[in-house]
């Protein structure tokens, strides 16, 4: 059971969850990408949908929601899927409000291929972040093909489909 809202736990580990490719399902009625939760774990999770959205309509609206809950949010350890269009904006500014959101580890996490077609990333990335964020000290990170990077130095390489280190 999630601690008061408020109250840290080291326990139990929150998932927000807001959309993007992680989350699309493809109906093949229609022809189009929907939504759907689909997830796995033996962690003491407590999930969350906070907004099922494209991370490219995410504005900053919608970015300062999720760092609101993640303030609020009484686990220390936070895990957001997200789209990976945006992820990096996300996690800025999850970073830039980290002095009022608390000590607490945040990691977000993606897909590049939805889990409907067969060969989708998101649940081995949503594995590693759940690894990730139960060993990492207080701060914004993003995982990704099985690596983990500090918020500020990664970016999503769009001609390999991977996110890699960058240097700034």
């Amino acid at each position: 059971m999630p601690a008061a809202r408020g109250r840290p736990t080291s326990k139990v580990i929150r998932i927000f969850v807001t959309g993007g490719t992680f989350d699309k399902q493809y109906n093949e009625l229609a022809g189009t990408l929907t939504f759907k939760r689909l997830g796995r774990s033996r962690v003491d999770v407590s999930v969350t949908p906070l907004m099922m959205i494209d991370s490219l309509e995410m504005t900053d609206r919608h970015r300062a929601a999720i760092v609101e809950r993640c303030r609020e949010a009484g686990e220390r350890r936070i895990v957001v899927t997200h789209g990976t269009d945006t992820m990096i904006e996300t996690a800025r500014a999850l970073a830039d409000s980290l002095a009022t959101i608390g000590d607490k580890t945040i990691v977000l996490t993606g897909a590049m291929v939805p889990y409907a077609f067969g060969s989708s990333d998101g649940l081995f990335n949503l594995g590693s972040a759940l690894s990730f964020v139960q060993v990492l000290p207080a701060g914004v990170y993003v995982a990704m093909n099985g690596r983990c990077f500090e918020w500020n130095r990664v970016q999503k390489n769009r001609e390999t489909g991977i996110f890699e280190e960058t240097s700034t």
